[in-house]
């Protein structure tokens, strides 16, 4: 026979991490009966910077202004000579950062040093962008920055 456990009561269940959010554990009603469990929803945020299903936008995206590309590469890479693999604009004054999987992640840097929360996806051109600050995404199909040129390829 399997071991009992201590006063007869089923092992106490943990929480799970689903997606973004975390599970909670079923709680049981006054009636015995387990009451549904609802994760809580993530912080994905649909067209323009409005989180699914709460209709709030970021407050970030009127901020947005249309600029001109400050290089055909990310800046701090070119003067020393490094690669990158993406790369993200500044849309508050144009600086051309790389993205956080590239060695040194400039367009987060530009972020903390100018506190400027808003990027494209700058090439490639995706149409989307990310705020800092709130962690969202958001889109911008209809306001992508145009390139000045070709972008060299280090990857």
């Amino acid at each position: 026979m399997a071991a009992s456990f201590s006063a007869g009561l089923p092992p106490r269940r943990v929480g799970l991490r689903v997606g973004l959010a975390k599970a909670r554990s079923p709680v049981e009603s006054p009636g015995g009966q387990a009451a549904a469990t609802r994760p809580r929803p993530p912080r994905l945020r649909g067209r323009n910077g409005l989180k699914e299903g709460h209709g709030r936008a970021c407050p970030h995206t009127r901020h947005i202004r249309d600029v001109t590309p400050s290089a055909l590469g990310c800046e701090e890479c070119l003067k020393i000579g490094s690669a990158w693999l993406h790369l993200r604009l500044c849309r508050t004054c144009g600086h051309v950062g790389c993205c956080d999987q590239s060695p040194n992640r400039h367009a987060t840097r530009h972020f903390h040093a100018t506190a400027h929360p808003i990027i494209e996806g700058y090439d490639p051109a995706e149409g989307w962008g990310w705020c800092y600050v709130d962690e969202v995404f958001f889109d911008l199909e209809e306001r992508r920055t145009p390139q000045r040129g070709p972008i060299p390829r280090y990857y």
